[in-house]
């Protein structure tokens, strides 16, 4: 095994697919600075303001299975050791990490956006604050189907 190989081109696959959880990191902390004003006027919004502040956080999780499931197909987590992969399967497992590590930045970020301006029509006018969800929740779509294209490039992976 030497520094660059199969195995750490699938290694590098992981680290991209959970670099998603930048961009949520980013959206959650757009939509908890949001939301934290809106709680400074209402107190009584808080519950409202975190279902908000927590939909940008989901690119993180869905990036972090893509990676946990990268780790256990090379055999890094699972006890049986890693096994030794060639450049073109490591090149796979990298391929596999990218649609989810790539859209899971930029969609957690523009659903920390959404989030902020749902925060700002809760703040103004509770009662539609569904409305707000929605349209902070259209931008998950990309996300999920990142996931689903990382995933499916992960299933057909042949060891």
């Amino acid at each position: 095994m030497s520094l660059f190989d199969g195995n750490t081109l699938a290694l590098l696959g992981a680290a991209v697919a959970a670099s998603a959880g930048i961009g949520s990191a980013i959206g959650v902390g757009l939509a908890g600075q949001a939301a934290a004003g809106v709680v400074a006027e209402d107190p009584k919004k808080f519950g409202k303001t975190l279902i908000l502040q927590a939909l940008p956080g989901t690119q993180g999780i869905y990036g972090f299975v893509i990676a946990f499931l990268i780790m256990l197909k090379i055999g890094l987590i699972g006890g049986g050791g890693m096994v030794e992969l060639t450049m073109a399967q490591g090149a796979y497992f990298f391929i596999a990490g990218l649609p989810i590590g790539i859209v899971g930045i930029g969609s957690g970020i523009w659903q920390g956006r959404a989030a902020v301006a749902a925060l700002q029509l809760t703040a103004k006018r509770p009662e539609q604050m569904i409305k707000g969800i929605i349209y902070t929740a259209m931008v998950e779509t990309y996300a999920i189907l990142a996931l689903l294209a990382s995933a499916l490039i992960w299933l057909f992976i042949k060891l």
